[in-house]
């Protein structure tokens, strides 16, 4: 597996270690290790090890948007009427909490946001008055998600 240009080297040891934790990142270390066949210590020198490479970049939980009334969501392209404007554009894109991902894109448009919106009127609320009018934004193009069908992460 390569990161920055550098190698770094994973067994099936810390495959199945981090098999585990993508699938539960809540699963007891414990667990893990009576499962694997090795000591809760090895676990934590492994994870350790995998942190300071670069192979784990941190854990979170998972927030059920539609449960808290977000029921849109949509990938915006962003077209920059300069490609100089693009720093000042995603520091403004920042501030906007809606906006979950930002990516800067080859291709027609300059960047692609993924935003999270309660509804088709918050959606044409936020794109009219707080991404169009960020300056050096020319317009944008709005696809509205109408179901994710796959969610997951790199298989190991």
């Amino acid at each position: 597996m390569k990161i920055n240009s550098l190698t770094v080297e994973i067994d099936g040891i810390d495959k199945e270690i981090l098999r585990s934790l993508m699938d539960d990142a809540r699963k007891p270390i414990l667990q893990i290790a009576n499962k694997i066949g090795i000591s809760g210590a090895a676990i934590h020198q492994r994870l350790r090890k995998l942190e300071q490479s670069g192979v784990i970049s941190g854990s979170k939980f998972v927030v059920n948007h539609k449960v808290l009334g977000y029921n849109t969501m949509a990938f915006v392209g962003v077209y920059l009427d300069k490609a100089a404007k693009n720093l000042e554009a995603v520091k403004e894109l920042k501030k906007i909490p809606e906006v979950l991902e930002c990516h800067y894109t080859t291709g027609n448009w300059s960047i692609l946001i993924k935003i999270i919106c309660r509804d088709n009127q918050h959606l044409m609320q936020l794109l009219n008055t707080k991404i169009q009018a960020i300056e050096g934004v020319s317009r944008t193009e709005t696809f509205i998600s109408l179901d994710q069908q796959i969610d997951r992460q790199i298989l190991l």
